[in-house]
């Protein structure tokens, strides 16, 4: 490895990510970041200055060795820097893929105050994938078998972090999913642009060889209940990481016309039923070619839909979101790729209501201008509708994209659980113990939508508590 010293370490420019042209990209589903070279990843690694206390771990909710990791790929053992990071992580091809590094362990990073941060989740990401392109897929040492058994529902980022960790210690865990694929959100709500299914099942390949046995196809609180995977089951303990899957809507006039979907019926079409690799699948999604198409939101949701808009063939792709470009919530990145693709902006615009045909079919959205006022709770400004600003925009299909609340089930069939007035899961902070005992939960169903590696933190923080509980059985 190259010894330089800090200030010729602040003289390397940090590398971008290769990527698919814009007009190439806009018309294909694979993905659009194409990674770094190994070149490229040891001389962004020789970027990181070694910090004796480096804040990025703090800034990671699984606070991975990232010093560590970084130097091992500078030094070409990208093998051992991949050992490093599932320490902490069990989906590092996710995780360099998805997660907001630019709010976490990048924007505490030191190099940071003077420049541009160390490119934490490329380099991750490429260790990932060297690791998977080698066929070397290493497993962490496992402890000897405990006899417990612990049932975690949900095989999305919150349950299959959990049951890694779980599987480390020598405990037998299931993970019960109620999708015919595995993976959660993962696989039903990212696009395959952003994240190809194939690298979650082989993340979860990984797992399974860890001895984690799936059960696809089960509702938990339907098929089977929480009492019973007590009861009948044999389960010493049960991790509930089962998402918000349940869809918010805009309470508008016209939301039951044939063409108003929510976001995530419009990409579980696509991404369950392969809309995506058409027409080797004849998926029933609606015919989006030469269609206008808007998306109602500002996250990373709106995004993943408007662009899979474009992708499906839409003559307009447009996100219509009422505050301003400022406070849109997506990441940078994705709203940079959205303009870049053609996706239009109409922000600061507000829907009153759709408008459809006598055949009870979207044609229309009836809009009105904002302007933005002064902050609100969220502390971000509040828009402010302005009066005679009202319009008509011709609409084909409408997605809602503004966050989704929890599916009641499990609350439904076990009473017991602790529920907040938002739908949640109420739980401590420290242990993730709901009100039930044996009972833990995390992710999306506790904090409402958030990101992949903030439902992995809880789901690391979860097999904690989960394993104090059972080896000493004190609730």
């Amino acid at each position: 490895m190259q010894q330089l010293t800090p200030k010729e370490r602040m003289q390397i420019k940090r590398h971008h990510m290769i990527e698919q042209a814009p007009d190439v990209r806009n018309k294909n589903f694979k993905e659009v970041n194409l990674g770094y070279t190994a070149q490229m990843a040891q001389e962004e690694a020789l970027r990181c200055l070694q910090c004796k206390n480096p804040t990025c771990i703090e800034g990671c909710p699984v606070n991975i060795q990232i010093k560590d990791f970084v130097i091992k790929i500078a030094e070409g053992n990208f093998s051992e820097a991949v050992r490093i990071i599932k320490m902490d992580n069990a989906l590092p091809a996710i995780c360099g893929r998805v997660c907001p590094q630019e709010e976490q362990c990048e924007q505490v990073c030191v190099v940071a105050k003077r420049g541009e941060p160390v490119a934490i989740g490329n380099l991750e990401r490429f260790v990932a994938d060297f690791e998977r392109n080698s066929g070397q897929i290493q497993i962490p040492a496992l402890a000897a078998p405990t006899g417990k058994k612990i049932a975690v529902v949900g095989s999305g980022p919150a349950g299959l972090s959990c049951a890694n960790d779980l599987a480390q210690w020598g405990h037998q865990v299931t993970v019960f999913e109620a999708l015919h694929e595995l993976g959660g959100v993962l696989v039903y709500g990212i696009p395959e642009f952003r994240l190809p299914k194939e690298i979650v099942r082989q993340e979860i390949d990984g797992l399974k060889k860890m001895g984690v046995e799936f059960i696809p196809d089960t509702v938990i609180g339907r098929t089977i209940t929480v009492d019973e995977l007590f009861e009948e089951e044999g389960f010493d303990a049960v991790f509930l990481g089962v998402g918000a899957g349940l869809p918010w809507f805009l309470g508008i006039p016209g939301e039951n016309l044939v063409g108003v979907y929510s976001a995530n019926e419009f990409l579980t079409r696509v991404n369950l039923m392969k809309a995506y690799d058409f027409p080797n699948y004849d998926s029933p999604i609606l015919d989006c070619k030469d269609k206008n198409i808007g998306v109602f939101g500002g996250g990373n949701t709106a995004m993943d839909a408007v662009r899979t808009a474009k992708r499906l063939g839409a003559r307009h792709a447009s996100i219509i979101y009422r505050r301003s470009e400022k406070e849109l919530p997506a990441r940078a990145e994705e709203v940079k790729h959205a303009k870049e693709e053609g996706v239009e902006f109409n922000i600061l615009t507000n829907p009153l209501e759709f408008i459809g045909d006598e055949k009870q079919r979207l044609t229309k959205v009836k809009l009105m201008k904002m302007e933005l006022g002064e902050p609100d709770a969220s502390g971000r400004r509040r828009p402010v509708p302005i009066e005679g600003s009202e319009f008509l925009l011709d609409l084909d299909i409408a997605v809602i994209a503004i966050g989704n609340g929890s599916n009641p089930l499990i609350a439904q069939t076990t009473p017991e659980i602790e529920i907040s007035k938002r739908g949640t899961i109420v739980v401590d902070s420290e242990t993730m113990k709901t009100s039930k005992k044996g009972v833990f939960a995390g992710g999306d169903i506790v904090t409402g939508g958030a990101t992949v590696i903030l439902a992995m933190g809880a789901g690391r923080k979860a097999a904690r508590a989960i394993h104090d509980y059972i080896t000493t059985s004190q609730w």
